[in-house]
């Protein structure tokens, strides 16, 4: 008997009844500190130049977006050219198109890339030092020729359709000022951007070991919630690269009218989203070094 109260007693010395949550549990996360914060990256990153993994990744930002554009501006223009929404997917399925595909590309190229697939999400992780400016440039670069090989394949396929179709271009709908689609585009970027830095970032990826493997899916949700709320404002840019992948090919002044929108609203959200992480919820500037 004695000996099996020896083992009870240890059993639960072992296994306390209270354990630390909330606050608590933070705080002694950071005491035990079970991650390693990444260094800022440089500004330029001249031996990057002359690394294959360098123009892999691009090559791999280019081939995603070229398939985020095929894909969702098919499916856009699927939706637009039916007389009556009932019998296609409606704007649920345009939602679902943009964020599954954001889903699966995130899922497929993060490892190589870090899966951006997007300008405005470049730019955020740019600003709180993810990655090198020449590294940023790049991407964006093979982004947007990404998204016009993309939009251009689709007109390939429609022809005739594709103008008559809007194809797939952004604009500001009728009844919607400019002012409104540049508020509805910074709001829905930076709920993008944020998710982004929230599902990728460095401590929580080590508390939970989940987080890595799950990050492309609240970024695709994020995504999609987007659209469903955008569509009828700007049919939902978010992306600077997807929009002027359209505006090119699609090559209409309407579309061209107010690009800026698409360009000046996301880079705006993108830098809310970037300053509100690393300022507020990661307090990086205010921990003792």
């Amino acid at each position: 008997m004695e000996g099996k109260e020896e083992d009870v007693r240890l059993g639960a010395n072992k296994f306390p009844e209270r354990q630390p949550i909330g606050t608590a549990a933070q705080s002694q996360d950071d005491e035990g500190k079970d991650y390693k914060e990444p260094p800022p990256a440089p500004l330029f990153e001249p031996g990057e130049l002359t690394s294959w993994s360098f123009y892999r990744a691009g090559i791999a930002e280019f081939v995603a977006t070229f398939l985020f554009l095929y894909i969702t501006i098919l499916t856009v223009m699927g939706v637009v050219k039916s007389p009556t929404k009932c019998s296609t997917v409606g704007i649920q399925g345009i939602a679902w198109a943009f964020g599954g595909m954001i889903f699966a590309l995130v899922y497929c190229t993060a490892g190589i890339s870090g899966g951006h697939i997007n300008p405005a999400v470049t730019f955020g992780l740019f600003l709180a030092r993810k990655l090198s400016l020449t590294r940023a440039v790049y991407y964006i670069v093979m982004q947007c020729l990404g998204a016009i090989c993309g939009a251009g394949v689709v007109k390939g396929f429609e022809k005739s359709q594709y103008e008559v179709l809007n194809g797939g271009a952004n604009f500001v709908a009728p009844g919607y000022t400019k002012g409104d689609g540049l508020g509805a585009e910074i709001v829905g970027t930076f709920v993008l951007v944020y998710t982004v830095f929230s599902a990728t970032d460095a401590k929580r990826s080590a508390r939970d070991s989940h987080v890595p493997i799950l990050a492309p899916l609240p970024i695709g949700f994020a995504v999609f919630l987007v659209h469903l709320a955008t569509i009828p404002i700007t049919g939902t840019g978010i992306n600077p690269a997807r929009s002027l992948g359209a505006a090119i090919i699609y090559n209409r002044d309407h579309a061209w009218d107010d690009q800026w929108i698409f360009w000046v609203g996301p880079f705006i959200g993108a830098a809310l989203a970037a300053l509100y992480h690393q300022v507020v919820i990661r307090a990086l500037p205010f921990k003792s070094k």
